[in-house]
């Protein structure tokens, strides 16, 4: 959001013009996307739920696709899209038109700036994760205890039809793009839309997380496919997943724990899976025990895996992940009683196969040993 008279309305403008050659199909290129709204009513806090709906406008464009939130999107555009004439500006006249088009009681003005050039997407990349960063520390010292309200996300239902996200202060969606603030001002904005209130009702079981309102509502939301989820727990009635999930969480049997892979990581991992192969597992929309999909910043949450065991629970992870939550994991490990726990966990250049996971964990003493059976 920026100041009226710094937008003029519907501009479109490609910086890094002759990257556009390299377009061929079957190639990649680089992709970077600003949306500079003005409006009288609109707010800050309305950002991220603009933001959200971006997903839904590209892939509305016939022979577009586009899937992931923040940082990790990907998207592709059809050959028949392309015979028929689309190119990337059209990206522009998508997101100007259906943003006003979509809130017209917010946003007066929208220009969007497109940029191919690697140097100045990776510029405007770590100015939005200082912002993702305060979107996330928003709701950091509220509990999932402190509400009567959850949210729902069915925003991805195009994609996977009976999948719900449920949304409370110490869970955010699994695309990571939206926390409990979020869905709240989204339901403000727009109270028919993919985002509503939902009441907790009875708690019925605080350690997996499950509530009587939460399985009438997502029993009703889902088709009645999916009748009940944990929010703590990946092995009794997880919640299901579209596809835009930042991280994948896998148990892995002989090590008597789980792993976490992020979206973007091509390597392999000790379930002898790569992300890809697992995303095909989790998404869908159905309920998988032992997978789940989630949004990074869940990882540091006091509520992951409150049933299973916890951060304690973790015995390998992507060294990008290890890096990126270095300080928080240092800091819930201590919480949990291992302030060396994050040096415990193995990631990609320590083994990526299970026998050698195996053989680390012992070597280290990692406390998921010691734990009771997770299956």
């Amino acid at each position: 959001m920026i100041d009226i008279e710094k937008v003029q309305d519907g501009k479109i403008t490609i910086i890094g013009e002759k990257n556009k050659e390299m377009i061929e199909k079957g190639g990649q290129i680089p992709l970077g996307i600003v949306v500079e709204v003005a409006g009288r009513k609109m707010e800050k806090d309305f950002e991220p739920v603009v933001e959200r709906k971006f997903h839904d406008f590209i892939n509305e464009a016939q022979g577009v696709w586009q899937m992931g939130q923040r940082d990790i999107i990907w998207g592709r555009i059809s050959k028949t899209a392309h015979s028929e004439g689309f190119r990337l500006h059209h990206l522009g006249t998508i997101l100007t038109t259906l943003t006003k088009n979509h809130y017209p009681a917010l946003i007066d003005r929208v220009q969007v700036t497109i940029y191919l050039d690697e140097e100045d997407i990776l510029k405007h990349q770590e100015e939005a994760r200082k912002i993702f960063i305060e979107r996330n520390e928003r709701v950091s010292n509220m509990t999932d205890e402190s509400v009567d309200i959850f949210y729902s996300c069915t925003l991805c239902q195009s994609f996977a039809p009976t999948h719900v996200c449920v949304i409370s202060p110490e869970r955010l969606g699994l695309c990571g793009a939206y926390n409990w603030l979020d869905t709240k001002a989204s339901y403000e904005i727009d109270p028919t839309g993919p985002n509503q209130p939902i009441q907790k009702g009875e708690t019925y079981d605080a350690i997996k997380g499950k509530w009587r309102g939460v399985d009438e509502f997502i029993g009703k939301a889902s088709a009645g496919k999916v009748e009940s989820f944990s929010a703590y727990s990946i092995m009794d009635n997880p919640m299901t997943s579209c596809g835009c999930f930042e991280c994948i969480i896998a148990v892995v049997p002989e090590a008597n724990g789980v792993m976490i892979v992020h979206r973007g990581f091509n390597g392999m991992t000790p379930t002898g899976m790569k992300f890809s192969t697992m995303a095909g597992t989790v998404g869908g929309g159905v309920q998988t025990p032992g997978f789940m999909g989630v949004g990074r910043y869940f990882l540091t949450s006091k509520k992951f895996l409150l049933a299973d065991g916890g951060l304690k629970r973790v015995v390998w992870m992507t060294k990008e992940l290890k890096n990126a939550f270095k300080e928080q994991l240092a800091k819930r490990g201590a919480e949990e009683g291992v302030p060396d726990l994050l040096d415990k966990i193995a990631d990609e250049d320590i083994c990526t196969e299970s026998d050698k996971l195996l053989e680390h964990l012992q070597k280290v003493g990692h406390p998921a040993l010691e734990m009771a059976a997770i299956l």
